[in-house]
């Protein structure tokens, strides 16, 4: 960000072999060893109004989730609103920050792991039964992105056809108050629509637990 106040062009990259102060979602830490991971942030300029920069997340899940399928031959699930996950254990989690124009998404992925990923995680190398090269997810990454950064439009729909979450009951965790619905739908600006009985509440920001899905105990 940093980069990024200072002129830095859209497109700039920065990878890291290790982590130690790692930001999630809510201040969560995310921590990786040297060599486990891929560890980048990518600074965007989208031309896109504040309310869809949800966007921006969705373009880089989907980019990393075909660079996995290229590089380790298994396609992640994607969970809105930013994380990939394979059997619903986390392979990478996306996270953006704005200070517009400037856009920088980091994105962390589980790539090498020798033993137990924490909280319950997955790394690609055991899913694929194989290493997996890091620096060619991050070539195929970044050439899945680029064209995705052009067309906003079909980012929206892309990540509608391909969310796991959209027809799981989940429990939706805001800073107030929690409820439990059917995601039933993204909107045009990334936004989680959840079907509460009642009405679609619409989730622009919060966490999002999948309980189950739809007809199944």
């Amino acid at each position: 960000m940093d980069e990024a106040r200072a002129g830095a062009p859209a497109g700039t990259v920065a990878v890291a072999d290790h982590q130690s102060a790692g930001r999630g979602r809510l201040g969560r830490t995310w921590e990786a060893a040297a060599g486990s991971s891929l560890l980048t942030s990518i600074l965007l300029r989208p031309e896109l109004p504040p309310d869809r920069l949800h966007l921006v997340t969705a373009a880089v899940a989907l980019a990393a989730a075909d660079a996995i399928t290229d590089a380790a031959g298994f396609t992640p699930d994607l969970k809105w609103p930013n994380d990939l996950l394979v059997d619903d254990r986390k392979l990478a989690g996306v996270l953006a920050e704005a200070d517009l124009p400037a856009v920088v998404v980091g994105i962390g992925i589980n790539l090498n792991w020798d033993g137990p990923v924490p909280n319950g995680g997955v790394a690609a190398n055991q899913v694929a039964g194989r290493p997996v090269d890091r620096d060619e997810v991050l070539l195929r990454m970044l050439e899945h992105l680029g064209p995705r950064t052009t067309g906003w439009d079909g980012v929206a729909s892309e990540f509608r056809r391909r969310c796991a979450t959209l027809g799981r009951v989940v429990r939706v965790d805001l800073p107030d108050e929690s409820f439990t619905g059917t995601a039933s739908d993204v909107s045009d600006e990334g936004h989680l629509l959840v079907d509460v009985g009642m009405c679609l509440r619409t989730v622009s920001a919060g966490d999002v637990v999948h309980l189950r899905a739809v007809g199944k105990g």
